[in-house]
This record gives structure tokens, C-alpha cells and sequence, in this order.
């Protein structure tokens, strides 16, 4: 009964017809004709007007040679001053036949489409239409203007030391911040639509005399291979790209910061960006790159190796904690000095759970806590969690429910998780101290070994595009030796080898 459902469940789902208008789909793919007013109709048809509100359509007569022309647009994505002022008046105030179009008006781009369907998709993107009477194609008007945040500093990736701007939700600005770190005319930008409904841009950035051209066309061939109605931002995107979707360690890098994003095209790495995503993609991602934070570098050489200390054993600490804790004390209380042991005992005497429920507890409790106080609104986040905290930990405690040193063990745990800075790797180390705290609960420390064990022999496994995931630390590269600690500024003299860019020496 059971596998039958299972087979019903993952059962291919037959193809469905399409749902659109074969009318529409016709007229989308025919050419502009001479008629005005036909052409016209197919576009009014296609948008639904008058009943569109935001479809609007401009008739009006070109000066010189009395010609009707009508200019189309969408008032919520372009700027009506440009159009106004560089568009309508020109050709209203023209007064030489001979004129083109080219020379009368004055945007920044003019360009020509013949098929309806490129015409739809410029018009969607925020450029205006002009159509001429007997002229069978439109003049394609750049006047977009997409209305977004200003740079702000980054949320997620905080620093002290170092610029503080941030990406935003509009491509463009991203881009140009990009090309403010990169002045090097080797920077390519291409631009591919990745989605066959929502017609959503993705622009992909690398030096070209830096990226491995085989890396950039096995990136190109999964982009292109995406057969996807809409995908709307990065975090979409990501999690079709990727090679392993089930695996619990990320392969591909999300970065907010502009500054991040350059050192990695000047090191070969190509970075994808898309409108409606604050953010960009590194390809491909190691561990290291998910470890190491962008204000490594910008400190000096003892005070970035003293924080990625920290940061490393911040890492073991919220990996081992909690499990070492269960493990000792359910099945290896020898190993603990009689001091401590009879302190432990004295106080778990009244505490009716196993050790590893009191810790799975607290351990949901602090997870919930932590959510809690990322969804509400911000004024009131903080306070929920030092409160919730504060409460429940001596509530449970005085209820004897848990013991006072797993409050301690379970705190220090969590605190210590915070220091993995990056979202995604913060996911799975978090996921990872319950595979832990599990192993030990079953098999003491043998069953954290046999885990730690398999979990590297996994890591070895993993590749993003072709790249080992601990890359230079196994298999050996020539590099900087960049991976739990840095160098000096002046010895790191090689670009990482496993990307093999084109040029690998950085002097």
C-alpha cells in the first residue's frame, strides 16, 4: 500500500496542452506589417487594452513628414520624462522630411526589431515602442526605469574594517559596482534569459583573460539547460544549478558584498547576478570560501589569523559540545575526574530524562528562539531572544526538567554557531550538530568518530563544477595556501590552481 502511494507521488505528470491562446501565440510570432493600425490592434490585443492600466499608447503625428506614429509603453517600468523629452517632442517639433528617426530623437539607445515577439520582450524589460506608418518595424527606445532600494550597507556580512556598501535588488547597480573594483576592460558581462515565461535576465561576469573557458561553457551549458517557467531571483537559481540538491553542505556561494564579488573575478571565479536579487553567486565554492570572511584580508596579518582561529574553533565548539556531553556522560562517565562527576550527578539527581532528551530540548528550545527572533519585527527581535532565554532556561532548570550544565553545554554550543558567518554553511552546521548529538546518544564517542570519519570521507566526494570541494587542502593545488590560515599579503603570490585560470601568477 505504501510503495503504491510512494509510485502515485513521484509518478511523471503527463503534458499538459497550452493553456494560451493558439490566436496569441500566432500573432506573437508574425512580423510588424505596414499597417499602423493593424500593428496596433495585435499589440493592444496582446495587452489587454484599454483594461491594462498600465499599458499605455501615445498617437501623434512626425513633424517633416506627417507621418502617424504611436509610441508604446508601460508607465510602471519607464521613465515618461525621457520619452517626453527626448522622444515626443523631437518628433513633434521635426520640421526636415528627410530626417530618420535615428537623428531625431535622443535616448541613449535606439535599435530595431521586425518580430512582434522581441518587440514584447523589450516593451516588458521597461524600453518604449514607436511604430511608424509604413515602415515595418519598431524602433526599440531605451527609457527603463525599474524602480529599486539605494545602496545600503550589507545585513549579513557585517564588517569593521572595510567597505560597507551592499548590493541591491537592480542588476545594473550591481554591475556598476562590480565595474568600480574592476577597471579592467578584460571584465566581460553576458547577458542570457533563463526563463521561458518570465523572461528573466541573468548576467554572468569573469575576466576573460583570467576564467578557464571550459568553466565558463560548463557553467553556460546548465544555465541553458534550465527549462523553468520563472525564476525569480539568485536563491531560485542557486538550487537549480547545483549538482547535489540533497546535499547538506552549499556548493555555490552567495555573497552580498560588491568587494567579495570582484576578488573572486580577479582570482578566475565567475559571479552570476539577477534583477530582485541583493546578492550574486560565486562559482564554483569551496569549503574555504564558505569559512574564510570578507574582512579576513582587510586586517592585518596576526589580528585575520587570530579571528579565523576563533572562528575554527567556534566551528568544533558547536559541532562537539552537546555530543561530547551526551556521549561522556551516558556511556563514558570514567572518563570524567570524580570531582566533576558527582557534581554532574548532584545535579541531574531530580531530572527525570536521559541526557540526550534534556539536550534535544533545549537544543529545539534554542533553535526556536533563534527563529523566533529572525521573523519577528526587528524593534521587538532581540528582546525576544535574550528574554526567551533568559526565562525558559531558569524555568526549566528550577522545573527540573534539564540540568544547569546543559543550559551551559547548550548555550555555548549556539553562541558559538553564530561565528560561522555565511547563511548557508551556518544551515548545515547547525543540521550537523544533531547528526551528532544523535551518533552519540546511540554509540557514545565511537558513534561521533565513525560520523566525523564518513562526514570527510563526504567532503572528499563533493565537487562544485568540476572543482574539488576542499580544494587546495586535498587534492594539492598550486595557490596561496589560503584555507584555515592566511599569509602575508605579499607572499600570496598565486591565484587558486584548482580554477586553472588563465594566468596564475598574481606578480
Amino acid at each position: 500500500m505504501f510503495k503504491k502511494l510512494l509510485k502515485k507521488a513521484y509518478q511523471t505528470v503527463p503534458d499538459v496542452p497550452e493553456k494560451s491562446s493558439k490566436e496569441d501565440i500566432k500573432l506573437k510570432d508574425s512580423n510588424i506589417g505596414n499597417n499602423l493600425e493593424q500593428t496596433l490592434d495585435i499589440f493592444k490585443k496582446i495587452y489587454t487594452y484599454p483594461h491594462n492600466q498600465d499599458f499605455k499608447v501615445r498617437n501623434l503625428h512626425i513633424g517633416g513628414s506627417n507621418k502617424k506614429a504611436a509610441i508604446l509603453f508601460i508607465n510602471t517600468v519607464t521613465d515618461t520624462k525621457i520619452i517626453e523629452e527626448n522622444v515626443i517632442k523631437p518628433l513633434l517639433s521635426n520640421n526636415d522630411s528627410d530626417k530618420k528617426i535615428d537623428d531625431i530623437v535622443s535616448v541613449l539607445s535606439i535599435s530595431t526589431e521586425c518580430k512582434i515577439k522581441n518587440v514584447l520582450t523589450n516593451l516588458n524589460k521597461g524600453s518604449a515602442i514607436l511604430l511608424v506608418d509604413d515602415d515595418s518595424k519598431a524602433y526599440i527606445l531605451s527609457a527603463a526605469n525599474f524602480e529599486g532600494r539605494n545602496i545600503e550597507k550589507s545585513e549579513n556580512e557585517t564588517v569593521v574594517k572595510g567597505p560597507k556598501e551592499a548590493f541591491n535588488e537592480r542588476a545594473n547597480t550591481n554591475i556598476s559596482m562590480v565595474r568600480k573594483k574592476v577597471k579592467n576592460e578584460n571584465l566581460v558581462v553576458e547577458s542570457l534569459t533563463i526563463t521561458e515565461r518570465s523572461k528573466n535576465d541573468l548576467f554572468i561576469l569573469y575576466e576573460k583573460d583570467l576564467a578557464n573557458d571550459k568553466l565558463i561553457s560548463n557553467i553556460k551549458k546548465r544555465i541553458n539547460a534550465l527549462d523553468v517557467d520563472a525564476i525569480q531571483n539568485l536563491g531560485l537559481l542557486e538550487q537549480h544549478i547545483e549538482e547535489r540538491k540533497l546535499s547538506i553542505f552549499p556548493t555555490v556561494l552567495y555573497t552580498e558584498r560588491p568587494d567579495r564579488a570582484a576578488s573572486f573575478i580577479e582570482d578566475g571565479y565567475i559571479v552570476l547576478l539577477m534583477d530582485n536579487s541583493p546578492a550574486c553567486l560565486v562559482l564554483p565554492a569551496t569549503f574555504w570560501s564558505f569559512y574564510h570572511s570578507s574582512e579576513d584580508h582587510y586586517l592585518r596579518f596576526p589580528y585575520g589569523n587570530f579571528t579565523r582561529i576563533l572562528r575554527m574553533v567556534a566551528l568544533f565548539i558547536t559541532l562537539f559540545t552537546s555530543a561530547v556531553y551526551v556521549g561522556v556522560v551516558s556511556y563514558h562517565s570514567e572518563m570524567i575526574p570524580p570531582d566533576l562527576l558527582l557534581a554532574i550527578a548532584a545535579t541531574r539527581e531530580k531530572v527525570p530524562f536521559p541526557a540526550a532528551i534534556e539536550v534535544i530540548i533545549m537544543e529545539l528550545a534554542f533553535e526556536l528562539i533563534r527563529e523566533a527572533g529572525l521573523r519577528v519585527p526587528s524593534p521587538i527581535g532581540p528582546t525576544i531572544g535574550i528574554v526567551g532565554a533568559l526565562i525558559l532556561g531558569q524555568a526549566a532548570v528550577q522545573a527540573n526538567i534539564v540540568s544547569p550544565i546543559v543550559v551551559i553545554v547548550v548555550a555555548l554550543g549556539g553562541l558559538s554557531s553564530f561565528a560561522v558567518g555565511d547563511i548557508s554553511m551556518n544551515f548545515s552546521i547547525r543540521l550537523i550538530r544533531f547528526l551528532f548529538l544523535i551518533a552519540a546518544s546511540l554509540f557514545g564517542i565511537y558513534g561521533m568518530a565513525a560520523l566525523f570519519t564518513a562526514g570527510i570521507f563526504y567532503l572528499v566526494s563533493i565537487k562544485s563544477f568540476g572543482i574539488p570541494y576542499l580544494a587546495p587542502l586535498t587534492p594539492k593545488y598550486v595557490s596561496s595556501g589560503d584555507t584555515i590560515f592566511r599569509r602575508v599579503l605579499q607572499n600570496e603570490m598565486f591565484r587558486p590552481g584548482y580554477v586553472k585560470p588563465k594566468d596564475i601568477k598574481k606578480k
